[in-house]
């Protein structure tokens, strides 16, 4: 059985429960937090999360692990089969984490830890943010999904992406950004509706409890 290996607030966990709970796979859960420990070294060499263990060893990074499960739990399948539509699934993958998770990310010491950062840094991803989205929107379909009539990768990782980017961009300057593309609102409370995107929701709000307690012990 599949081991997965990460913390229930964790965006990017967040999205392998999602694909996993799509197809149906059965897995054991560990909750751990990013830390530089030389036992989860062996598992992620970089020491982040999701990690997952297989019969075969270990996998790290959410686009290999994605497409890992693909592969290896094709139906209901995350990719389409032609090569060009699938290849666009991924590029919106790649897009939403570039151009919306990692900027927002820059901010998340300030919106959800209360530090504090630079007016540089804030200016930098404030224009991150507008240019991801607005890319994204020359891209995405939202009919009535990112990438057309089908459910896919790329929603998974639009869906824990665009709404902690929402969160920063509301919070640190004050605008909508999912209104930026035509549709991303929309797309966003059809995924919210789904039930497994419900009970991860779930989780993640009693995870929380115990990932600041995490916190507070660190300090």
């Amino acid at each position: 059985m599949l081991t997965l290996h990460g913390f229930d607030v964790s965006n990017y966990f967040n999205m392998i429960k999602l694909a996993l709970a799509y197809k149906d796979v059965e897995y054991t859960k560990n909750t751990v937090y990013p830390n530089q420990s030389s036992d989860f070294l062996r598992l992620s060499p970089m020491g982040k999360v999701p990690a997952l263990e297989t019969h075969q060893g270990t996998l790290c990074e959410t686009n290999v692990i994605l497409e890992y499960l693909e592969e290896t739990f094709p139906l209901p399948a995350l990719y389409p089969a032609e090569p060009f539509a699938k290849s666009k699934v991924k590029e919106l993958v790649k897009m939403c984490e570039l151009y919306l998770e990692l900027p927002a990310r820059r901010c998340h010491p300030e919106v959800f830890f209360g530090q504090v950062v630079s007016d540089a840094t804030k200016k930098e991803v404030k224009r991150a943010l507008y240019k991801g989205m607005e890319g994204l929107a020359r891209t995405a379909k939202f009919s009535p999904y990112i990438a057309g009539s089908e459910f896919s990768a790329a929603d998974i990782m639009f869906l824990y992406s665009a709404d902690l980017a929402s969160v920063v961009a509301k919070k640190c300057f004050d605008f909508d950004l999912l209104a930026l593309a035509p549709g991303a609102h929309e797309l966003m409370a059809l995924l919210t509706e789904n039930p497994h995107v419900q009970k991860i929701a779930e989780e993640r709000k009693a995870g929380n409890i115990a990932f600041k307690e995490y916190i507070a012990s660190l300090s």
